[in-house]
């Protein structure tokens, strides 16, 4: 029977989309800046600096003269910024810092508390500045709440990717080892993350293909165990009612629950030749065993009750989570720097095609 590997479907809604245990949060961000109106990296200003219109070209987030977040506090869980397209600058409270983009992928636990900015500067003043990246907030179990911050930044050149033989439809995989025949995959996530475990089988895949594509994405290999493994396909981009899964039409951008013990066929049933990035179906898979814990959650806070949230805002009222030691709280840095990463403020300057998690040797300096 067509579809009977999906188990629900429903609209993406404009800003957050719907996430099942392990993850709390997604959503997907795709801008069209402009080019930069001078060398301070601004842009010209849609809103009240705290708008999300989905309408508009582009968001000024919580920006004020630069898009982005400036610093805001996190407890309790982790953040996974996963990049296609564009420039972010990352600051926190650890000391921690970096300029990523472009396919990179950062990895923040946030654990007993930490607090970042996350500004996407316009680098280009000759040209537009198009930004395309997901965030994903991946739970931690109460054992992992409150454990020191962790960060982890792997550049474009050590993301793991697979193709069809055809060509027509491509993985790029974010997080999860050995799927698509992928044996190595060499991001491994921070030592106290949920995903850090294998038998939690945390993937995240994004999924592109041309017309005329067919992928198999294959069964969770903990369900294969017996284990219960949540799996969410969200169409995020791509031409309606020519997208099928599990034989289904797909006539709209979706979040399909699907059953995780199966492999599932997708198809981009069409036979257009146009394979221009107009015209490509995009899927980001997200899947994981349940943590199945109580979830307190107030804004940036995620625990499990009630009196750790309240906990949460003294302990943040008290010290800011160590403080901010950085100028600005929108930090950002000279629009001329390349990609880097600065861990826990030691003196080198870590660079592509690095895979940063701590103390390690530098390497060529990426370019933008």
């Amino acid at each position: 029977m067509k579809g009977a590997a999906i188990l629900s479907q429903k609209s993406l809604p404009n800003g957050p989309m719907p996430t099942s245990d392990p993850f709390l949060f997604a959503v997907y961000h795709k801008d069209h800046y402009p080019a930069a109106t001078n060398d301070d990296m601004e842009a010209p200003r849609f809103g009240n600096g705290s708008d999300f219109d989905p309408d508009a070209p582009y968001r000024m987030y919580h920006g004020q003269t630069i898009p982005g977040f400036p610093q805001h506090p996190h407890r309790g869980f982790e953040t996974i910024t996963a990049t296609t397209e564009g420039i972010i600058d990352h600051a926190d409270s650890v000391g921690n810092a970096g300029r990523y983009g472009q396919g990179d992928l950062q990895w923040m636990t946030a654990g007993k508390g930490v607090v970042h900015s996350e500004m996407f500067p316009l680098i280009h003043k000759d040209k537009e500045n198009p930004l395309r990246l997901f965030q994903i907030w991946l739970n931690l179990p109460k054992k992992s709440k409150m454990v020191d911050p962790g960060f982890a930044m792997f550049w474009n050149s050590t993301i793991p990717m697979y193709s069809t033989p055809d060509g027509k439809a491509t993985v790029t995989i974010w997080a999860g080892n050995g799927y698509f025949d992928v044996e190595t995959n060499p991001n491994s996530p921070p030592e106290n993350s949920w995903a850090a475990d294998p038998s939690n089988d945390v993937a995240v895949f994004l999924i592109q293909m041309k017309p005329g594509a067919k992928l198999t994405l294959p069964l969770a290999k903990a369900s294969s165990n017996g284990d219960t493994v949540s799996r969410s396909l969200f169409y995020i981009e791509g031409p309606s009612q020519k997208m099928k899964v599990d034989g289904k039409e797909i006539d709209e951008k979706v979040v399909l629950e699907v059953k995780s013990d199966v492999d599932i066929e997708l198809e981009f049933d069409s036979e257009e030749e146009d394979s221009s990035e107009m015209n490509l179906g995009e899927f980001l898979m997200l899947q994981g065993k349940p943590i199945d814990e109580p979830v307190a959650q107030y804004g940036p806070f995620v625990m499990n009750t009630g009196a750790e949230i309240e906990q949460a805002f003294m302990d943040y009222q008290r010290d800011r989570f160590g403080g901010w030691p950085w100028p600005r709280d929108d930090m950002v840095f000279p629009r001329e720097k390349s990609r880097f990463a600065l861990v826990e403020n030691v003196a080198k300057e870590l660079s592509p095609p690095e895979i940063v998690r701590g103390a390690a040797e530098s390497g060529g300096q990426g370019e933008l």
